[in-house]
């Protein structure tokens, strides 16, 4: 049986068929679990947000958002990342061809946009700029980020303990500290149980 699974890789072979929307699959116990994603079973519930998962791997994957863990890292250049699918996206952009190479560094670059936002970090130009207080950026994610601070805006709640924070890193180093926390305080009562 484990044979003719992995046989399957080299023909790519794919019996089972979703009744729903005719994706096929290798293995059964995959399109039970694709199944899902119609039905909308997700038994796999994160302890820190309530959010719910059609399998066990993608909770595991998820709680990393929570925990900040990054276990894959580039060969390439050594970023790491949360999961092996950012990873992957990752990895693309060294193999891609880089035909806008900066003329300061060297550097190249699959999009010609991405090249003219490196340069600034050669010529120090920050032309994104906040109406509010002056402070100048040279990425506008940077400027919008910084914006919320006159707004008061804090979309980001904690749902251990309510606290609000503007920016997402914010929210996951504060869970993080929560994470610790609780796996400590588990940790002690094993302990205390022997």
């Amino acid at each position: 049986n484990s044979l003719r699974l992995h046989h399957r890789i080299h023909t790519g072979e794919k019996p089972f068929t979703c009744t729903e929307c005719g994706k096929s699959f290798s293995q059964r116990c995959s399109l039970q679990l694709h199944s899902r994603t119609h039905t909308g079973h997700n038994p796999y519930v994160c302890t820190e947000c309530g959010k719910r998962f059609s399998s066990n791997t993608g909770l595991r994957a998820h709680m990393r958002t929570h925990t900040g863990v990054k276990p894959y890292a580039c060969t390439e250049c050594g970023k790491f990342f949360s999961d092996s699918s950012t990873l992957r996206r990752h990895q693309n952009t060294h193999k891609a061809e880089k035909p806008f190479t900066c003329t300061e560094c060297g550097k190249g670059f699959t999009l010609k946009d991405n090249l003219h936002r490196h340069h600034r970090i050669h010529t120090g130009e920050k032309p994104f700029t906040c109406a509010e207080c002056g402070k100048s950026y040279s990425q506008s994610n940077n400027l919008i980020k910084h914006q919320m601070i006159h707004t008061g805006v804090k979309p980001f709640s904690c749902s251990e303990c309510g606290k609000s924070f503007a920016f997402k890193e914010g929210l996951r180093n504060h869970q993080a500290i929560h994470m610790r926390r609780n796996h400590s305080a588990a940790q002690n009562v094993t302990e205390c149980s022997l």
